[in-house]
């Protein structure tokens, strides 16, 4: 092989690699900002389940919202909380990014 063979491919090899590696890294990427998103979704409390207990543990929530949160259920949103006069806008203000409202998915028993 040449001398100028050599250098060729000394500059071409890398940039022929860098192309083949290119869309593993972008896949790879996207893949890491998804699962902070469906990390964060899974810490997120659902109303519509916790218990009395894990309720109260909320910051503004004692025994009797966390109460009136059961009673109140089921939820479609977690604004429902307010809508419904469960708790109080500012209560709802502190706890929002903490809560979830998960709804039940229909079996294959249940009608349409």
């Amino acid at each position: 092989m040449s001398l100028r063979t050599k250098k060729l491919f000394a500059r071409i090899l890398p940039l022929l690699l860098a192309s083949l590696m290119l869309p593993a890294v972008a896949s790879a990427r996207s893949l890491s900002a998804a699962a902070p998103q469906a990390a964060a979704a899974a810490d997120k409390l659902d109303i519509n389940t916790a218990t009395k207990d894990q309720l109260k543990a909320l910051p503004g929530i004692g025994d009797a919202y966390s109460q009136k949160i059961i009673d109140g259920r089921p939820y479609r949103t977690k604004l429902d909380l307010v809508h419904k006069k469960i708790i109080p806008q500012a209560t709802y203000d502190k706890i929002k990014d903490q809560i979830i409202a998960k709804q039940p998915k229909p079996s294959a028993t249940t009608p349409k």
